[in-house]
């Protein structure tokens, strides 16, 4: 029998962990490395998986997303491949938002057109991880299983923010407890082969909140009213369904708040990254690139990735990130910096248009560390901008600048003027 494989990209909720870089986009619109957006981990991880039947569930500020998927995937008709967005929206059934992740798909049942044999495989749209999900899917048809879980080994030091689960013979799962806080608890699901060796701490299996359903089963476990896979579904199937397990023991990284989404960039920059962006066998798929390549001036650049687009004067870079038309005067300095770039570049005659005092960009003799600077921020000359002996919260009266887990923040199309200072160096 040909079964179809849906895949399903939850979008997420408002994304209060990830603030302000959500202030204006939901999750998966965030800009990562420099050109790509978190939604395109998973759509091309399904694409290189062989699968391209892809919804797109969200509903939070979804009009960058919007744009970005249009713009990034169109697939040849005759292969009747697509990445379809499904919005929340009011029916006959009900007017309000999307309960949970459960509650998202339940709602949008009636859009995958399924057979009972499908199988659907459910992601989450905010992980940088590269994936083969076909070897999932194929070890799930083997097995004749229901549900699979992939799961990761994760040290007990991360275990309580993640769903952890123990598995028996054949990789069924006979334990499974979301976000446990009780260390009796925890000790409880490490199973011996992963306990603590050659300096490693004990480790226990933690759920990816990546989840492969014999389509029959996922109807049957949306029946009720349960909204959330992770807290309801996949405890409440443990002992009723043929659930097992998928171990997945390589890089995979939850971008769940504004410190992880940081240090996951930053990352990139070493000279041998944990994940690669260079893999051309599985790359990572993104809108076509019609830019210029990337125009310096005498800079001095330490682990630092440019762009296409960018336009950078006599200034100096350790450790960033500079995104898509990123714009940067001269006498800079930068010191584990993300920049997210622009969405356009600003002309003279744009400038003057834009009854802005300070072009989109970063202008001279400008220091800034330990920051992410959000798409078409306007930076004036002589700032100095850094998190050093600040808290969490708005750092300036203007809300220009956010300081959230020890990172600056300067806010998608905020504006910085010229002679600011902001923490100490």
């Amino acid at each position: 029998m040909k079964r179809n494989v849906h895949c399903v990209i939850m979008g997420g909720g408002r994304g209060t962990r990830l603030y302000p870089l959500t202030k204006l986009r939901c999750k998966p619109a965030v800009p990562i490395a420099g050109k790509y957006r978190l939604v395109d981990i998973p759509i091309s991880n399904c694409i290189n998986s062989g699968y391209n039947r892809i919804y797109l569930l969200s509903q939070f500020n979804t009009a960058s997303l919007h744009r970005h998927v249009q713009d990034a995937y169109r697939f040849d008709r005759f292969g009747k491949g697509f990445v379809e967005i499904l919005s929340a929206e009011q029916t006959e059934h009900g007017d309000d938002w999307y309960q949970g992740t459960a509650d998202a798909v339940r709602r949008n049942l009636i859009h995958f057109h399924a057979h009972p044999e499908d199988v659907f495989v459910i992601l989450s749209g905010d992980q940088l991880y590269r994936m083969d999900f076909s070897s999932m899917v194929n070890e799930h048809l083997a097995r004749n299983a229901e549900v699979t879980v992939a799961a990761k080994p994760v040290p007990l030091s991360e275990a309580s923010e993640l769903g952890l689960l123990r598995i028996g013979e054949d990789d069924s799962i006979v334990d499974f407890v979301e976000k446990p806080t009780d260390p009796e608890v925890i000790a409880r699901l490490v199973p011996p082969e992963l306990k603590a060796k050659e300096g490693i701490e004990d480790r226990c299996l933690a759920s990816m909140g990546i989840y492969a359903f014999k389509a029959s089963a996922m109807f049957d476990a949306l029946s009720g009213d349960a909204k959330d896979f992770g807290k309801e579904i996949i405890p409440s199937l443990v002992e009723d369904k043929d659930i097992r397990c998928h171990v997945f023991d390589e890089y995979w990284e939850d971008i769940g708040t504004v410190r992880s989404f940081f240090d996951a960039n930053l990352q990139l920059t070493d000279k041998n990254p944990i994940f690669d962006f260079y893999d051309e066998k599985l790359p990572i798929y993104n809108y076509p690139d019609v830019l210029p390549t990337a125009k310096l001036g005498e800079c001095n650049l330490k682990g630092t990735s440019v762009a296409s687009g960018c336009l950078v004067g006599n200034s100096s870079f350790e450790r960033c990130i500079l995104g898509v038309r990123s714009t940067i005067g001269d006498d800079c300095r930068f010191k584990n910096v993300v920049m997210m770039g622009a969405d356009h570049q600003e002309s003279k005659e744009q400038e003057i248009q834009s009854n802005f005092d300070i072009p989109i960009g970063v202008g001279n003799e400008v220091q800034i560390q330990d920051a992410i600077i959000d798409k078409n921020a306007r930076i004036g000359n002589g700032v100095r901008l850094s998190p050093v002996g600040l808290e969490d919260g708005w750092a300036d009266d203007g809300q220009n600048v956010y300081i959230r887990d020890g990172v600056l923040v300067v806010v998608k199309n905020a504006m910085v003027c010229s002679g600011t200072t902001i923490g100490s160096e």
